[in-house]
């Protein structure tokens, strides 16, 4: 019933989306700018990716070309390094950048990362839990039953707890990326320089994701509160 009128906890839906908005418009920047700065050393960004992976010795990962989606992604599943279309054959700097970072996941996976492992292993059941739990809120508020309020919050909770993991693997495979293309010279002066802008930008994606559902959680532990007072 709380979606149907206007209350104060809207204030913190509206700081979640002014702060998404706001760190994919970054990135966005960027990555556009960035995407029109060639490398010096002519490597497309499929090139590199193959290139570090096979300097650590990972000879099970494949490096695709996929045309449709909307970012690049390393599956840990199907050990696919999967590069949007307009990077893979690319050899600005942005492209590169975005390759290693994931080739930063990959090696992650290599060296059983123990927080990539984690992740794994609960956002199936997170994800799910945490849709299901906004539901369970408002069902919970429908019949008045606070109890059931507090479920879906536990469930939502869980999905917090993802984009907060999310965290910590993202920056590290960054860290990972911009040491390789530093170490290796793929990228050099300020070409690493603006591959550090566009990897830590992407990061600010998942820092306002995990913001907003925060925020989201607050929300809901607000409105509960104010149900029972009520």
């Amino acid at each position: 019933m709380f979606m149907y009128y206007w209350d104060p906890t809207y204030i913190l839906v509206l700081i979640g989306i002014v702060l998404s908005i706001w760190a994919s418009g970054s990135f966005q920047s960027n990555m556009s700018k960035y995407s029109r700065v060639k490398s010096s050393i002519g490597l497309t960004a499929a090139e590199a990716a193959k290139r570090i992976l096979s300097d650590h010795g990972i000879t099970n990962v494949q490096v695709k070309m996929i045309n449709s989606g909307s970012s690049d992604y390393y599956n840990t599943a199907s050990k696919e390094l999967c590069l949007l279309a307009s990077n893979y054959n690319s050899t600005s700097i942005a492209a590169i950048g975005v390759a290693a970072h994931e080739c930063g996941h990959a090696i992650q996976d290599a060296d059983g990362y123990g927080l990539l492992k984690l992740k794994n292993a609960v956002a199936p059941v997170c994800s799910v839990a945490s849709n299901a739990g906004i539901y369970i809120v408002i069902a919970g508020l429908l019949v008045g039953i606070s109890s059931l309020c507090e479920l879906g919050i536990v469930l939502f909770t869980l999905g917090v707890f993802v984009t907060l993991l999310l965290l910590p693997i993202e920056f590290d495979a960054s860290d990972r990326a911009l040491k390789i293309l530093e170490d290796t010279g793929m990228l050099k002066g300020e070409e690493l320089i603006g591959a550090r802008k566009v990897l830590r930008s992407a990061g600010m994606t998942y820092v306002a994701a995990a913001a907003s559902s925060i925020l989201t959680l607050l929300r809901l532990i607000l409105i509960s509160r104010r149900n029972d007072r009520n």
